[in-house]
Parts: C-alpha cells; structure tokens; sequence
C-alpha cells in the first residue's frame, strides 16, 4: 500500500512535468492542454480560482463532494480509509449514449506540500479491491492516471491543475469533447471552479 500511493503521487508529479503540452482552449479563467504519447492521451484542465490554494485542497480531496461539481460521478462511496491521506472510493458514472455505465475503483493520495513552492497534490489510480469485484451491471473501467495540483498564487487565489491520462474507458466521455462538439470537459471546469468558490 506505501508503494501503492508513493507510485500514484509520484506518476502525477511525472504527468505534470512533462515537456510538450500543447494548449487546445483558453477561456477568461480555464485554459485546456493536451499532450500525446503514441496511444496515450493526457489531457489538463487549468482553472484560475478565488479561494486559497488549502481551501481548494480540502474541498477537492475529499471525492465524496465530487458529484456536487462532477455529473460524470454518479454515487461515490468511501470503501477503505487506508490512511489519513490515502482513501480508496467506489465511483459509478452515469451511462453515455450507446454504453453501459461504468464503475471504478480508486486510490485517492492526497499530499500537502514540502516547501512553499510545491503544490497540494491529489492523486488519482485504479485499484483492484477483492471486495468489490467487476459487477455485471457495470463496465469497471480503469484510471491510469488523475489528479490536482493546487498552486498558491495569493493569499486568496490558487491555479487548479486537474489531470487525465485518458484510456479507453473513459474515451466515451472525451471524444465528443476533444473534437468540440461538447463542453463537457469547461462545463466541468466551471461548474468546478462554481463550487470551490
């Protein structure tokens, strides 16, 4: 479990750092890059928000507040809390049109900073839980790679970094979007932004 949740913050901090993000969309306070890597789609959303970067980071560690800003999350049930910073979540989303709804499990790794200059990272990977096996009525999908990082710009501003290395199942969710016939990706963003606010 230690090397569990060092690899899902460690993975993050790598996604993060890459050179060769190539900016998609700039909206007043959310820009959206993507980055890709033979088959591997990474995308990231940076979001400008009014609250201080530890506010953001309590709200948006805690996955249970997620449906509230997220309508891809559908129910979101804490299943084991590993740690004070690790917690794994059983996530359903809704189903898209032509699929069946999809269910995840996930590690959750929260981090505060070291130094001043780091940023509050939330991290974000598939487990596999033998308490929760594959239900017919779903299609379990996998997370590679997700999270925030939270940057203090000011006393009562921070930039919200959200990152997805995109696989197959969560494609569904992303293809329209990438191609521009959906906001789902800003829609999400601001309603985001909304609700750290």
């Amino acid at each position: 479990q230690a090397y569990l949740s060092y690899s899902n913050i460690a993975a993050l901090t790598h996604l993060a750092r890459k050179p060769g993000w190539d900016i998609t969309k700039t909206l007043d306070n959310v820009k959206i890059w993507t980055h890709e890597e033979g088959a591997v789609l990474s995308f990231k959303v940076e979001m400008q928000v009014k609250v201080p970067s530890h506010v953001a980071f309590s709200l948006l560690s805690d996955f249970s507040l997620r449906q509230r800003w997220d309508k891809h999350f559908l129910t979101c049930e804490v299943l084991q809390a590993v740690s004070e910073e690790e917690k794994i979540y059983h996530v359903t989303s809704a189903p898209m049109a032509g699929h069946q709804p999809r269910d995840f499990v996930i590690l959750v790794s929260q981090r505060q900073p070291c130094r001043p200059q780091e940023p509050y990272t939330v991290a974000v990977r598939s487990v596999t839980l033998r308490a929760v096996p594959p239900s017919p009525e779903f299609c379990r999908s996998e997370i590679l790679c997700a999270g925030f990082q939270i940057h203090g710009d000011s006393s009562s501003s921070c930039t919200v970094c959200y990152f997805n290395q995109v696989t197959s199942g969560v494609m569904p969710y992303l293809a329209a979007n990438l191609t521009g016939s959906s906001k789902s990706i800003e829609d999400t963003a601001l309603e985001c932004i909304k609700f750290l606010e």
